[in-house]
């Protein structure tokens, strides 16, 4: 299984940030480069725990859909969410959100496997990595953003 952690400061309560990074529209403006759209499940507002969306979005030039659940939610603390449908083998979220002096360190720990077993593990090294960094990193310029 692949995995990465990317951690950003945020300048507020941890309870602010944990709130953001559950809004659904904040997440859909922070996609919109790859033209996702929440098409099933809650598709607006915050999202909270055993809520269940489901994404659309192009990747690679195409579009893929993949199913989502929320689950062990922890305000202000941490929450999961993990693949119940879509195109990785397995795709689990963690964030956490720590207590720093003056803010929040916002935590993101990623794994994630692509299906096909040795060719979904050579893809995974090659461009997946990469590919989901960039994503997630788009999505903390947008909950940032808010503090600017």
């Amino acid at each position: 299984m692949a995995a990465f952690v990317l951690e950003r400061f945020i300048p507020d309560s941890p309870e602010t940030v944990f709130d953001l990074s559950l809004d659904v529209d904040l997440h859909l403006a922070s996609q919109s480069s790859r033209g996702e759209r929440a098409v099933a499940g809650v598709t607006s507002g915050r999202l909270g725990e055993g809520d269940q969306v489901t994404w659309s979005a192009r990747h690679f030039g195409i579009r893929f859909r993949m199913s989502s659940i929320v689950f062990d939610v922890d305000r202000p603390h941490r929450f999961r969410d993990r693949q119940t449908r879509g195109p990785f083998a397995s795709f689990a979220h963690t964030h956490e959100f720590l207590p720093a002096d003056g803010g929040t360190l916002m935590r993101d720990t990623i794994e994630f496997r692509s299906p096909f077993g040795p060719l979904g593990r050579l893809v995974d090294v090659l461009f997946m990595r990469r590919h989901l960094i960039a994503v997630i990193t788009e999505r903390n310029d947008a909950i940032s953003a808010r503090f600017s």
